[in-house]
């Protein structure tokens, strides 16, 4: 059985999106696996299902694989390739699509030049809800990691991020560290962990090691993340501008129980065929 497959990327952070809608077939994270690697596969950050919706109040359903198999709740560049993938695609004339995560609802808005903004909803602080082991909610948590003291934020944005604050960010512990982190005890769904380096009130600089996936050229919910991590700590002001290795997102954030925005670009790289 052949299954048409579009590859996309959201600033760098590339993506393999599969209609299931009009075509019909049961993915299994194997197969995640199996089309993830770079080199015998498509080759991916992430697998975007488009399927139809269980819910009558939203639009579709929206799932994600990471290139290792697993199943994530959110992922906010993928957000903005799934609303180009689903208009492009005719499965929608709607330019404001509702859409169902593993995590709750999203509203995915395609603006006129471009660009495509995601309510990614309100960010999640209670330590219980990221899920993070801490006895209390604090702006800030110390971590011990192979005994050496790090002081982070954690914050969900329907997916588990920590967030550090570095003075540079090209010479940041990225590969040491986050893997180190995303496999902590004290995260029990391992997490995300974001690198952020403050330029000033307005912009920064931020890494990402995804979880399940590496170092990544961009991560949306992680900037999202970060951008809720600075402002709580007052490190900066709403609205910011996060460049990643991949390219630049700007974030809105009015604080406490009101949802983060996120604004970026989505681009189509080619279509495809694969065999299940």
């Amino acid at each position: 059985m052949l299954l048409r497959f579009t590859k996309m990327h959201g600033l760098g952070n590339d993506f393999m999106v599969l209609d299931l809608v009009s075509q019909h077939a049961h993915i299994l994270p194997k197969h995640a696996k199996q089309w993830g690697d770079r080199h015998t596969g498509v080759g991916f950050d992430q697998l975007l299902i488009v399927e139809a919706p269980s819910n009558p109040d939203v639009d579709f359903r929206y799932r994600i694989f990471n290139s290792d198999g697993s199943e994530v709740e959110q992922c906010g560049n993928g957000a903005r390739c799934f609303a180009r993938f689903v208009l492009d695609k005719r499965l929608t004339t709607k330019r404001q699509i509702r859409v169902e995560t593993k995590s709750g609802i999203i509203e995915l808005d395609i603006r006129n030049d471009g660009q495509i903004s995601v309510n990614m909803g309100a960010p999640r602080l209670v330590p219980a809800e990221i899920p993070f082991d801490a006895p209390a909610q604090a702006l800030s948590y110390p971590l011990d990691v192979d005994g050496q003291q790090i002081e982070l934020a954690a914050v969900s944005m329907g997916n588990p991020h920590a967030v550090l604050r570095v003075d540079d960010i090209n010479n940041a512990p990225v590969h040491e560290l986050g893997p180190k982190i995303e496999h902590h005890p004290r995260f029990p769904a391992r997490v995300n962990v974001g690198f952020l380096q403050v330029i000033d009130r307005q912009r920064a600089q931020l890494r990402v090691w995804e979880r399940g996936a590496g170092e990544t050229q961009a991560c949306g919910t992680g900037a999202c993340a970060a951008a809720v991590a600075a402002i709580s700590q007052g490190w900066m002001d709403s609205p910011l501008l996060i460049d990643l290795p991949g390219g630049r997102l700007s974030i809105e954030w009015a604080g406490p129980g009101q949802p983060v925005m996120m604004t970026g670009p989505a681009v189509r790289v080619y279509e495809g065929q694969v065999r299940l």
